[in-house]
């Protein structure tokens, strides 16, 4: 049952052909039995998941029947929980309790979905393979010498090896959709604003985005039923309303105009993974799409304005953990400058003190207009990029990594690293919907299809990929060796 989607199991539930007790205990009962090998949760919550649970059974036997409802998920360790610990994947939150929920959480509590932990992370969600957690690396079910991808690699590694039916994530530089890449799985970044990001802990605050990691684009548009929408708490939440997106997913694709960006099929990218997006192009053609090459000329700008625009502002975000109010606090300062100095150095990880190092920089006198402000400028480029190709096309397709799972510890330069997300980081400078499904493996490995829509284009790019996962069984595959059955 456990390896069943959200739609799937929702169908289950509101027949009675299983209870929320005995689904969540069974996903339990898995993730004490590969969590060990994967290090994909950071907490696990037994009592209160079961007692979420059985308030879903009792709601269902009152005759509600919402699509979350009783359906166990897992949420990234970014999103603050009330009465649990909510890390960050750092020392610097190890043991902070959030007293409150995020916005996020609580339109899925409101909807009854079940939380059966929070899941591991890089560090203030820095990081491309899940490395930079001080818990731990994350493993990929698929090969457990292999990363899962980052930052939202626990959850993704959490979605594939079923330790949950559909997983949190958050992404400021591709962060759902290269785990769901690595892992096998569906990863959906929505347009900046469309979901709310308060209690979300802040990274680049103009470029994280929270969406669903899950098993199909089916499950992903009924996430994006909750959690999208205005909150008022959150200034750069868009007051548009919400679509059903599950409405449309089954939409004739006759006449879609897809552009593939001919910078995505050029050097650096492996001829397997290249295959396999060829052949996912190829069934969408017989789905009676049109495919056009199209021209993303600053798009080889983007990673190098990405790491002035994210590192500078986290760096200002990252300036409150001074262990003066909250986190991590050194041991016995001398004074207050020795307490902020042992305290960052102690309490951050590598990763993080690497890019508050380069923010601040970026940010201060002498150098902000000839680094930060140049990069704000090819930002609007590589927005026009996309306004002018959107004006050709419905949709742009491509890889979501140019490769498939490395191994873990085999990039141990940080500039290599920042490349993983070449095909991503672009999405996010545009604040442009993104989702990354499965396609062909290549060498018994998961590889990822990216399709970027429009602004505010969730429901069409929700529909391309429904329809492709309708008419293949790519998203189907499951890690060997994991066993499927609770």
């Amino acid at each position: 049952m456990i390896e069943k989607t959200v739609a799937e199991l929702s169908a289950a539930l509101a027949a009675g052909e299983i209870s929320s007790v005995e689904l969540t205990q069974a996903y339990l009962d898995r993730i004490k039995q590969y969590n060990q090998s994967l290090n994909a949760y950071i907490t696990v919550c037994e009592e209160e998941a079961i007692a979420q649970a059985r308030a879903a059974d009792e709601a269902r036997a009152k005759g509600e029947n919402s699509p979350l409802l009783g359906i166990p998920l897992a949420q990234k360790d970014i999103f603050c929980t009330e009465g649990v610990t909510t890390t960050c994947g750092s020392r610097m939150l190890e043991n902070f309790i959030s007293p409150y929920d995020a916005t996020v959480v609580e339109r899925l509590n409101k909807a009854g979905a079940v939380m059966l932990g929070k899941t591991n992370m890089d560090e203030f969600a820095m990081g491309s393979s899940n490395e930079t957690s001080y818990f731990g690396p994350v493993r990929n079910p698929w090969d457990v010498k292999r990363v899962p991808g980052g930052s939202s690699g626990g959850s993704a590694s959490a979605v594939a090896a079923d330790l949950c039916a559909i997983a949190t994530g958050t992404d400021t530089g591709g962060s759902i959709r290269q785990p769901a890449a690595f892992c096998g799985i569906t990863g959906f970044k929505p347009s900046y604003g469309r979901v709310s990001r308060w209690g979300m802990i802040a990274f680049a605050s103009s470029l994280d985005q929270a969406g669903p990691i899950a098993k199909s684009a089916e499950d992903a548009a009924l996430m994006m039923n909750v959690i999208a929408g205005l909150d008022e708490k959150d200034s750069t939440s868009i007051d548009r309303p919400v679509e059903d997106y599950a409405a449309s997913l089954n939409d004739s694709l006759d006449g879609l105009r897809i552009g593939i960006p001919k910078q995505h099929f050029a050097e650096g990218l492996n001829a397997e993974v290249e295959q396999s997006i060829r052949d996912a192009l190829a069934e969408y053609e017989k789905l009676g799409a049109t495919i056009t090459e199209i021209d993303l000329p600053n798009n080889h700008l983007s990673v190098s304005a990405y790491y002035v625009v994210a590192p500078a502002e986290a760096s200002a975000n990252l300036s409150r953990y001074d262990g003066v109010r909250y986190g991590y606090r050194c041991d016995n300062p001398a004074d207050l400058e020795d307490m902020y100095k042992r305290t960052r150095s102690e309490g951050f990880g590598d990763e993080v003190k690497r890019r508050i190092m380069v923010g601040t920089y970026a940010l201060s006198a002498g150098f902000y207009d000839a680094y930060y402000r140049k990069a704000q400028q090819i930002r609007r480029l590589i927005k026009q990029d996309f306004n002018e190709a959107f004006k050709q096309v419905d949709v742009i397709i491509g890889p979501t990594s140019p490769h498939t799972a490395f191994e873990l510890g085999a990039k141990t330069d940080p500039v290599t690293m920042y490349l993983e997300d070449i095909y991503t980081i672009a999405v996010n400078l545009a604040g442009l919907p993104g989702i990354s499904i499965p396609a062909a493996p290549a060498g018994g490995l998961p590889t990822g299809l990216h399709i970027v829509g429009n602004d505010f284009a969730e429901a069409k790019v929700l529909n391309v990929a429904h329809q492709l996962q309708r008419n293949t069984d790519w998203h189907k595959q499951k890690p060997a060796g994991l066993g499927q059955e609770a």
